[in-house]
């Protein structure tokens, strides 16, 4: 049974056991241009030469940054992070954003995913009826038709102060919430497994009948207390890795969808 010891400061906790295989696709070709995530995508090839004092681990760091075709395309396309291109891809799968939503953007600074959410639900309209609200321990930058709610969404009260904001619960909790990595796997695992535990919680507690839950998990399986809970309370459970995720990376997020739980007012 999942509980509030799940709590964490600053995103930070617990993991699970990866559910199933998902398919990687990836851009390929040296200066290949593709239409991914609604950005035009051009795979770059930069070499970093090492420098006197700087560690192997910062040039590899480096390196990844200047060869990566998202962070261009960010930076280009005016996202805050290349985690912008993770949504989009996802959205246009599971066409998760429709305009007039309530969405909760769990994690959100810097704001990629807040960039996303507003221009899909049109929360950055003047008169939409859409509400965005990003949930963060640390400060993010105003985003136009974005409430910032700078605390940690699982502390006593916090979904009530959120669905006050909303005027009700939400249509949708968003969590690309990635807790401090120390390098060693296993705690790791257990690390965003029990950020996204803890954002399921929540939104049983701030969800619509019928409403979305998105959160990162790591490869190599979802605890059976979470994917149980999930495919009793959503009528579709599913994995996927966007192309936007790295291929060395073992995130991939659940997309639940067609929630039927009694956590809030449905």
């Amino acid at each position: 049974m999942l509980t509030r010891r799940y709590v964490i400061k600053s995103q930070s906790c617990q993991s699970i056991k990866a559910i199933s295989k998902v398919s990687k696709k990836r851009p390929t070709g040296s200066n290949r241009s593709t239409k991914i995530g609604r950005a035009n995508i051009r795979n770059l090839n930069t070499r970093v030469k090492t420098a006197k004092g700087r560690k192997i681990s910062s040039t590899r760091w480096l390196n990844r940054q200047l060869n990566d075709p998202y962070v261009e395309a960010a930076k280009r396309d005016g996202y805050r992070s290349r985690a912008a291109y993770k949504l989009l891809q996802l959205d246009e799968r599971f066409r998760i954003l429709k305009p007039g939503m309530k969405v909760v953007d769990l994690g959100a600074a810097p704001g990629g995913w807040s960039q996303v959410v507003s221009k899909g639900i049109r929360s950055d309209q003047i008169g939409s009826s859409a509400k965005l609200i990003a949930v963060d321990v640390i400060e993010m930058d105003p985003l136009p038709g974005t409430n910032f709610f700078l605390q940690d969404f699982m502390l006593d009260g916090a979904s009530l102060t959120i669905k006050e904001a909303l005027e009700g619960g939400a249509d949708a909790i968003l969590s690309d919430i990635a807790p401090p990595l120390t390098g060693h796997r296993q705690t790791d695992h257990l690390r965003i497994i029990a950020a996204a535990e803890a954002a399921y919680i929540f939104s049983c507690e701030v969800l619509h009948r019928g409403g979305c839950f998105v959160a990162k998990v790591f490869q190599g399986g979802t605890e059976e207390a979470l994917l149980n809970q999930l495919k009793k309370k959503f009528e579709s459970v599913k994995h996927a890795k966007p192309a936007a995720s790295r291929t060395e990376s073992s995130e991939v997020y659940v997309v639940a969808q067609g929630y039927h739980g009694v956590g809030g007012k449905h």
